[in-house]
């Protein structure tokens, strides 16, 4: 094992897919509407709450701004339900590293931008204590820390729907690895969600 691999943090990507291997649907990056109907089912949301255990939340510009302003006014909402307040509230408070190219600075609370290789960043975050580290579904990150075999669990949703197009998370050129089942549940709408671990 490398010295990164025997750290005690455990990297976490954590994404939906449609039956036919898209993460967007043709429409483009905010093309999601296939994924709405099975993301708040109770099940995806009793699994959204393992999220919340992690310590650092890794996320691209775009998706945090999305977060930003989507989560954050949910975790104050009263009336939300609980398991989504609480992921709100812990999307505010949690140490978040942003990777931008075009933006340096953020006001958003516990936030750094940084503009670097994604596989030495999450090498130094490793050798930091903290829990998990969660990749909240930023395709270029995600694909980057699978290339760099840097990443130790996938959290996939498989949504039954067949999107017709847009961009897939696996194209050809990955590395070939290996993975094992821990953990499968259904939900009401027919999605799974299923968590696979890298067997090194």
């Amino acid at each position: 094992m490398t010295e990164q691999q025997t750290a005690d943090r455990t990297v976490v990507a954590n994404f939906s897919m449609s039956l036919d291997g898209y993460v967007t649907g043709p429409g483009g990056p905010t093309d999601m509407g296939w994924v709405a109907r099975h993301a708040v089912s109770d099940q995806a949301r009793d699994i959204m709450t393992r999220v919340v255990n992690g310590t650092t939340a890794v996320l691209g510009r775009r998706n945090a701004e999305g977060f930003r302003g989507y989560w954050v006014p949910v975790g104050q909402d009263e009336n939300a339900d609980p398991r989504d307040r609480a992921y709100g509230q812990w999307i505010e408070r949690v140490e978040k590293v942003i990777f931008s190219t075009t933006q340096t600075e953020t006001d958003w609370n516990n936030a750094r931008i940084v503009n670097d290789d994604p596989a030495k960043i999450i090498r130094e975050l490793r050798q930091q204590p903290g829990g998990d580290i969660m990749i909240n579904n930023s395709l270029s990150l995600i694909r980057a820390l699978l290339a760099a075999d840097e990443v130790d669990r996938l959290m996939v949703m498989l949504c039954p729907e067949l999107s017709g197009g847009g961009v897939r998370m696996f194209e050809d050129g990955f590395a070939s690895t290996s993975w094992g089942l821990s953990d499968v549940s259904s939900t009401d709408t027919g999605a799974l969600n299923l968590i696979y671990d890298r067997l090194r």
